[in-house]
């Protein structure tokens, strides 16, 4: 084969993939809820009422809390 008859299978080739491709459309779409609504699984939090903000920002709170440096180093 010459270097023309190759770039013209290498074209063929590109130009056919090409062709195949589906469209990617989302057939649906979930819309999301708040994050203090609630889940469906048992690993909610102790203490963690579903569905109240109040309580779903205290639980952050204190799971942020605990990743702070400076309230957990003890005195020597």
């Amino acid at each position: 084969m010459t270097t023309r008859g190759i770039t013209a299978v290498m074209v063929l080739c590109a130009l056919l993939a090409a062709c195949g491709e589906k469209p990617q459309t989302a057939t649906h779409r979930k819309a999301d809820g708040h994050a203090y609504d609630g889940t469906t699984d048992g690993f909610a939090a102790a203490g963690w009422k579903a569905g109240d903000a109040a309580s779903w920002e205290q639980q952050i709170r204190n799971r942020a809390q605990g990743q702070n440096e400076y309230s957990r180093a003890s005195a020597p």
